[in-house]
Formats: C-alpha cells, sequence, structure tokens
C-alpha cells in the first residue's frame, strides 16, 4: 500500500514537461533548441518561467507568427515567424471531411504528440463551435495539426527543425500553467486593402465574407494593441470580437 501511494504521489508530481520529456524526439528536441530558445526569450525580454504565447497563422502568406509575453506583461511581442512549406485546398475555412481545406477562425492548442508520424505534433481544436454549426453535420472531420514532415491534408506543417523549436515553446508555456494556446488561422492578412480585394473577389460567398470580417476585427485589434481579443461564439456561426 505504501508502495503504491509513493508511485501515485510520484506520478501526480511530474509536469507537464517531465511528461513529454520521456519522449526521445521531445528530448532531442531540448538539446537541439534549447540554447536558441533561450537566446530568443532573452531578445524579447521575456522570462522562461512566466512565458505565454499566441500563434498566428496566415494560408496566403505561408507563415505561423509566434508570439510570447511574460505573464505578468500586458503586450505580446512577436519572437519568430515559421514558414508554412506545404499547403492545401484554396482559401476559406474547412466545411466537411475530404475537403482539403486548412481551417480559418479562432482556435487553440489542445493535443501534444510526441510520437507523430510527421515528427512532432500541435493539435488544433477543429472543430470548434462556429464550424459545428457552419459546416456539414457529422462530416466535419479532424486531426488537424501544425507539425513536421512538410506534408499535409488541411494542416499547417512546417520542417522537422522548425516544429522541434516551436514544439518546446508550446511545452514551456503549459508548464508555465498555458491551458490554451491561442491559434488564429487566417486566409491572409488581413489589412484593409487586402479585405476588400478578397470582398471583392468572393462577394457572392457571403458564408467567407461574414468568417473574414471577424477575423479582421480580431487582426486589427490585436495588431493595435498587442492584446488577445475576446473571443465569443454566437448561435449563427459568427463571432463576437472584441477588445
Amino acid at each position: 500500500m505504501i508502495i503504491l501511494i509513493l508511485l501515485l504521489c510520484s506520478f501526480q508530481s511530474d509536469s507537464f514537461k517531465e511528461s513529454q520529456l520521456k519522449y526521445s524526439r521531445v528530448r532531442q528536441a531540448y538539446k537541439d533548441k534549447e540554447s536558441s530558445i533561450l537566446a530568443l526569450l532573452k531578445d524579447n525580454q521575456i522570462d522562461r518561467d512566466e512565458l505565454k504565447i499566441y500563434l498566428r497563422a496566415f494560408k496566403n502568406e505561408k507563415q505561423i507568427e509566434l508570439w510570447g509575453k511574460n505573464s505578468s506583461d500586458t503586450k505580446y511581442s512577436l519572437i519568430k515567424t515559421y514558414e508554412i512549406c506545404q499547403t492545401s485546398g484554396k482559401l476559406g475555412p474547412k466545411r466537411k471531411q475530404g475537403d482539403m481545406q486548412i481551417p480559418e477562425g479562432f482556435y487553440h492548442i489542445d493535443r501534444f504528440n510526441p510520437y507523430s508520424n510527421f515528427y512532432l505534433s500541435l493539435g488544433i481544436n477543429y472543430p470548434n463551435k462556429s464550424d459545428r454549426i457552419l459546416g456539414v453535420k457529422n462530416k466535419l472531420g479532424g486531426d488537424i495539426f501544425i507539425h513536421g514532415a512538410c506534408v499535409t491534408i488541411g494542416c499547417l506543417p512546417i520542417t522537422d527543425d522548425q516544429i522541434k523549436e516551436l514544439y518546446i515553446f508550446c511545452i514551456e508555456a503549459k508548464n508555465n500553467g498555458q491551458l490554451k494556446i491561442p491559434v488564429t488561422i487566417f486566409p491572409s492578412k488581413l489589412t484593409d486593402n487586402e479585405y476588400k480585394r478578397l470582398t471583392d473577389k468572393y462577394k457572392s460567398d457571403s458564408n467567407n465574407i461574414g468568417l473574414w470580417t471577424d477575423l479582421k476585427k480580431g487582426y486589427q485589434i490585436f495588431n493595435k494593441t498587442k492584446q488577445l481579443p475576446s473571443i465569443g461564439f454566437l448561435n449563427s456561426g459568427r463571432h463576437n470580437v472584441n477588445k
């Protein structure tokens, strides 16, 4: 009984980081990338033990931006930009399984896969509430990830070398108590000119335009304040986006 209690206590005391370090790929990632991560944090005056992060992905530009801050800070700063090395589908949200689309919308990291077929993988919580309202019922698909290996059918792949670094950043943030790492996936960088171009081109698609209008508001709020907007999901599938 005493041994069992000790084992349970030992298991419960494992931090998220310690549990991830049980996997060889994670240990290798730390070996290869820990020093570069510490240098990036130092350059941005972010304490490793206070790190909170936010990810923005842009399909058209093929970029994932990593933003970070100390938990006591009010504003995020751009730490690094990663190149999306392969895409599928076209601009616009994912609405059903097998449509090859990369989702668009307001999401968060909900899974860490240290033994992925694509080296390391960070799961995105597609379908979210909006997707379930506006997508094809019971045929929404799933398993959308940021991962390595440079292949995709609806995911956001970066190189194995890059995923090592990004995966560690996410481990560190979660280990610091960040329960949800927000990920916003945009069709493109929604400047006024780009938004006009998209809405002119897709003017007959009210579904796309509604989502892009919500995303543009979130994009503008963050660009102006460097703070995350408050996101609510409406019964229509649209979003309530506020400062």
